[in-house]
């Protein structure tokens, strides 16, 4: 069953010069029950195209296709009905997750003030159920009755998490929640992501990330995204064992290996820089910094190829048109 089913999406920004094109004709379906990986490096529109989910705030601009959640067009909801859903239907754990807390508030007055705007009234009920939903993430429930301030790094990360599946929202996007974690810490978060939707706290979730070995733990779909494009999608095993776009291949020729020592096998990073957004090449975004860039690649867009069982990747070197 499907949660979400995003066709041919455009979320640009809108500057001085000109729209800034991030999100540029993206499509793709998270179902029920799944954990949607999403990929790429900086700057690649991973984020704007999560948070367009939400809230779309100016500069960042609808300008075409839909995201059907749940049968409703989230790209035509009023900001108000936006609010509704948020955080009963539809959360996300923001980036800076360890900053999204307001410090001058403990945290069980930031759980009412967001329960309270979603029609609870019964403030003993809601502080209870917070302090169940600590114990299960390994917080003392004295938690409840602390500033943000007084957390360290990790225990905020998991007070967020908290806040942001207390009521149960259907889908929960994870927006970069380990890039400021240490090893240990991003474990323990993974391990709480797959919790929530083993207790039926969540029903599915989004991941985004730059790191595809975490992909490699939580995923089952991986999308890859590149300047605004999608350039892979299919599931998690293929995509990162049997990549076939060169961007994919590359990102994961740039992660340690373990086991494999570096007098061995080096790291190859990405040569180049990712293009401007302002004016991108009309073929592929990619054949700048490509090494199978062919005469065709600048001028015609790739389309997407099927590769394997629901695996797509867009390039030229796989034929279709």
């Amino acid at each position: 069953m499907s949660m979400l089913r995003v066709e041919d999406l455009r979320v640009y920004y809108s500057t001085p010069v000109g729209y800034v094109k991030a999100v540029d004709g993206v499509s793709f379906e998270v179902k029920e029950g799944e954990v949607f990986g999403v990929a790429g490096e900086s700057g690649c529109g991973k984020s704007t195209l999560v948070h367009s989910l939400i809230l779309r705030k100016p500069p960042m601009k609808h300008m075409g296709g839909k995201a059907l959640f749940k049968g409703r067009d989230l790209m035509q909801l009023s900001r108000e009905e936006a609010r509704k859903i948020q955080y009963t239907e539809l959360s996300i754990i923001p980036q800076y997750a360890m900053n999204a807390l307001n410090p001058t508030k403990k945290i069980k007055d930031i759980v009412w003030d967001l329960a309270r705007e979603h029609g609870y009234t019964d403030r003993e009920e809601v502080e209870k159920l917070l302090r169940e939903r600590l114990a299960m993430v390994k917080l003392s429930p004295k938690v409840a009755d602390m500033y943000p301030v007084e957390l360290s790094g990790g225990m905020r990360q998991r007070a967020t998490m908290v806040v942001s599946t207390l009521l149960n929202p259907d889908l929960l996007i994870a927006d970069e929640v380990t890039s400021a974690l240490d090893v240990t810490t991003q474990r323990v978060v993974i391990e709480l992501l797959h919790y929530f939707m083993e207790e039926g706290i969540v029903k599915s979730i989004i991941f985004v990330t730059h790191d595809l070995a975490l992909l490699k733990q939580i995923a089952d779909t991986v999308m890859v995204m590149y300047a605004g494009k999608v350039v892979e999608i299919g599931p998690m095993e293929e995509v990162i064992n049997d990549p076939a776009h060169p961007y994919t291949q590359m990102l994961l020729n740039s992660l340690p290996r373990m086991g494999v020592h570096y007098k061995r096998q080096k790291l190859h990073g990405i040569s180049g820089y990712p293009i401007s957004l302002l004016n991108p090449p009309k073929g592929c975004r990619f054949y700048t910094r490509c090494p199978y860039a062919m005469d065709v690649c600048p001028e015609k867009e790739p389309k997407f190829v099927r590769v394997g069982e629901d695996h797509y990747a867009a390039c030229h070197m796989l034929g279709g048109e």
